[in-house]
C-alpha cells in the first residue's frame, strides 16, 4: 500500500474489530501472530492492527507497520484510566503529548522519565497537533462526551490504586493512563512518522477496579470507533 496509508493501533480486539467492521475491502494479514488489516474507512486506506497489551507489544507492532506499510501517520486508539479528578468514565482525552511514568534513570542523576532518541533527550514526546485536533473536533460532536487535552502518561502497569493515579498526573500533569501510547509514540518519534493518540476513559478515580475496567471498557471504546469514523 501507498504512504498515504494512516496505521491504526490497538491494544484489545474490542478496540480494534469496531474499526474493522466499518473498514470495506477488508484483507488480513498475519505476520509472527499480529493480524494486519487492510481496507478503506470511507476514502481514506487504512491498516488496523491489535498489538496486544504494554510497551513492548506495542512498540514491535509499531516497528512492524511502518516497515511494511510505510503509514502516513499512526494513531493509537483505545481506553484509558483517569489520573485526574476532573476526568471521568465516558470522556475522550486526545494527546497533546506522552510520557512513559514508569522509565526511571533517576538513579544516574537524569530526570524522571528522560528517554534518549537519536542523541536527544525526550521526557514528552510530541503528537500531530492537526491530526489531534481534528480528533477532539470529532469527539466534541459526540453525544454526552466531554473532550480533554492533555498528557498521556504510559507505563507496564495497570494502576488501579486512587493514591498512585494521583500522584502520576501530579508529577507528569497527565490526565489518562494507559499501557502503549507512548512505547508508540517513541518508535513513531525516531522513525519521524506522526502520530496521535486518542482515548476514551474507560475507569477513573472512584471506578478503578478490574470489574469497573471490564464494566465499562466496552462503552469507551466504541467512542473512539466512532471518532476514527468521523475523522477518516
Amino acid at each position: 500500500m501507498s504512504n498515504n496509508t494512516v496505521g491504526i493501533i490497538c491494544a484489545m480486539n474490542l478496540e480494534v474489530e469496531g474499526i474493522v467492521d466499518l473498514m470495506e475491502n477488508v484483507t488480513e494479514k498475519k505476520i509472527h501472530g499480529v493480524s494486519f488489516y487492510e481496507g478503506k474507512l470511507g476514502n481514506t486506506n487504512v491498516v488496523a492492527i491489535e498489538c496486544g497489551v504494554g510497551k513492548v507489544n506495542a512498540a514491535i507492532s509499531t516497528r512492524m507497520m511502518i516497515d511494511m506499510y510505510d503509514p502516513c501517520c499512526v494513531i493509537n486508539s483505545g481506553v484509558a484510566g483517569a489520573l485526574s479528578p476532573q476526568v471521568s468514565v465516558g470522556d475522550v482525552v486526545v494527546a497533546t503529548s506522552a510520557v512513559q511514568h514508569d522509565y526511571d534513570t533517576t538513579g544516574l542523576g537524569e530526570p524522571k522519565a528522560m528517554i534518549t532518541v537519536n542523541g536527544e533527550n525526550i521526557i514528552n514526546f510530541p503528537m500531530d497537533e492537526e491530526l489531534s485536533e481534528r480528533l477532539a473536533q470529532a469527539a466534541a460532536k459526540l453525544a454526552d462526551t466531554r473532550v480533554f487535552r492533555g498528557v498521556v502518561a504510559t507505563g507496564d502497569e495497570f494502576v488501579h490504586s486512587t493514591e498512585r493515579r494521583l500522584a502520576i498526573g501530579e508529577e507528569f500533569s497527565a490526565l489518562a493512563c494507559e499501557m502503549e501510547g507512548g512505547a508508540i509514540a517513541q518508535v513513531c518519534y525516531r522513525a519521524d512518522i506522526p502520530v496521535c493518540i486518542l482515548r476514551s476513559i474507560s475507569d477513573d478515580l472512584t471506578n478503578n477496579t478490574s470489574m469497573s475496567f471490564d464494566e465499562f471498557k466496552v462503552m469507551a471504546a466504541k467512542k473512539t470507533v466512532d471518532v476514527l469514523s468521523a475523522v477518516l
